[in-house]
């Protein structure tokens, strides 16, 4: 009954989703393969596929550790990665080059998802975080294809609104043949919903396993001289930010400058088409906005005193926090649920955000034990935190320190899920040369 009246709804609303593709930019690419109309074709058919879908820029960067693992101990095993926007995309084809195939998911539809696994022929089916699509689940499990939940979370929004269709999620679940989730909490939460308890297993979040390096300091591979920044002056990021927080974090330079002259804001917005509109918020806050791309073709270079640089490019964010001695991650001072708060502490850069992170709450709660990560109320608790970092930068640095710690105290999640999704696939019996 209710996958008939899920497949019902499907139906009534293909138009509206037809038209939402269309509309947005970011999953208007590769709209006949979520359609169906283009399947993933062009490899040998003998070799094993593994196909892992990871939603956006996020979720790849996430699996990249993962997957790079995975490619070395099963070279031979053709590794297929789809998402759903064109960010998502660009990250495959940048951080996983000769590694693994990029494909758009296709829509949920049984007819459209059948073609696809019928096309790719999987050993086995990786969804990352809480991509729940109940036919793409349940045609896997038919045709005895398992599927893995990976770095398995559930936001209390999203949980909130799977109570309402608990004996259906009881279904979906039913076909998932292991759940590895970061906290013990989306575990619980998994359970709640009808997951079966022996299936769900608590690994840990694998964007500690983001940097493998070992060791402190890191130095990023962008310079400071990339972004035309003196020697004395102090840049604080913020990152993965959302409208609304862009003008309390604007507010909030304006503020330091009456104090502090030598401070410059890097903001990057978490949706990069927005950068135009961002531009423009800027101006009015009274500051001339550098972007990025423009230093790139060599433009900008008279660029001094008090101004804020727009980061327009993709893939850089992670990079550029290494040049901070200060980072806020953005979401978090809107209820959004907050992003990675992991990417400042690599490079041992305290990390400052705001009370909403559902999201990112068990990272948060460590950072915050640990005397790494500060959470602010507002704005103005924002700037005074700022103020404190800029006066004293042996607090700044000690910061740092027991952030970097998080990290390093918390690595190993990657090979722990491998470990298990290896029996679960049945990778151990495939073929490495």
């Amino acid at each position: 009954m209710w996958y008939g009246l899920y497949n019902v709804l499907l139906i009534l609303a293909f138009p509206l989703i037809l038209c939402a593709l269309l509309l947005k930019k970011r999953c208007r690419s590769g709209l006949l393969q979520r359609i169906g109309w283009v399947v993933p074709r062009g490899w040998d058919s003998r070799q094993n596929v593994l196909w892992i879908h990871a939603v956006s820029l996020g979720e790849v960067s996430a699996i990249v550790p993962f997957v790079r693992m995975l490619h070395q101990r099963y070279p031979a095993t053709r590794i297929v990665v789809s998402t759903i926007t064109e960010t998502g995309r660009e990250a495959v084809r940048q951080q996983l080059p000769g590694i693994a195939t990029h494909c758009f998911l296709p829509l949920d539809y049984p007819w459209i998802v059948n073609r696809f696994i019928t096309s790719l022929n999987p050993i086995g089916f990786v969804v990352v975080e809480t991509e729940l699509w109940p036919n793409l689940l349940r045609s896997l499990s038919r045709r005895g294809i398992p599927a893995v939940i990976m770095n398995g979370r559930l936001s209390s929004r999203s949980f909130s609104r799977y109570q309402w269709v608990r004996p259906f999620m009881r279904q979906v679940l039913s076909t998932v043949a292991l759940g590895l989730v970061q906290s013990g909490r989306d575990e619980r939460r998994f359970v709640e919903l009808g997951a079966l308890p022996d299936r769900m297993h608590r690994t840990g979040n694998m964007k500690f396993d983001l940097t493998m390096n070992g060791g402190f300091p890191f130095q990023p591979s962008i310079q400071r001289s990339a972004f035309r920044l003196s020697e004395d002056e102090r840049l604080l990021v913020a990152g993965s930010t959302h409208p609304t927080e862009e003008e309390i974090l604007l507010k909030s330079y304006r503020e330091l400058l009456r104090s502090f002259s030598n401070v410059v804001l890097l903001l990057a917005p978490r949706h990069i088409e927005r950068c135009d509109v961002l531009a423009r918020t800027i101006e009015d806050f009274g500051f001339p906005p550098v972007r990025r791309s423009r230093l790139l073709e060599g433009g900008a270079r008279g660029a001094v005193g008090p101004r804020v640089i727009l980061l327009d490019t993709q893939g850089e964010l992670a990079q550029v926090y290494g040049l901070a001695f200060m980072a806020f991650v953005g979401g978090t001072l809107v209820p959004v649920g907050g992003h990675n708060l992991l990417e400042p502490p690599v490079w041992g850069k305290p990390v400052c955000f705001g009370p909403y992170t559902d999201h990112c709450h068990e990272i948060a709660e460590l950072l915050i034990e640990s005397g790494g990560g500060i959470r602010v109320r507002n704005g103005h608790e924002l700037t005074e935190t700022f103020v404190r970092g800029i006066q004293n930068q042996d607090w700044v640095s000690h910061l740092g320190l027991n952030a970097r710690k998080v990290i390093d105290d918390n690595q190993g999640v990657v090979e722990r899920n491998l470990a298990m999704v290896e029996q679960v696939v049945g990778l151990s019996r495939c073929k490495s040369d």
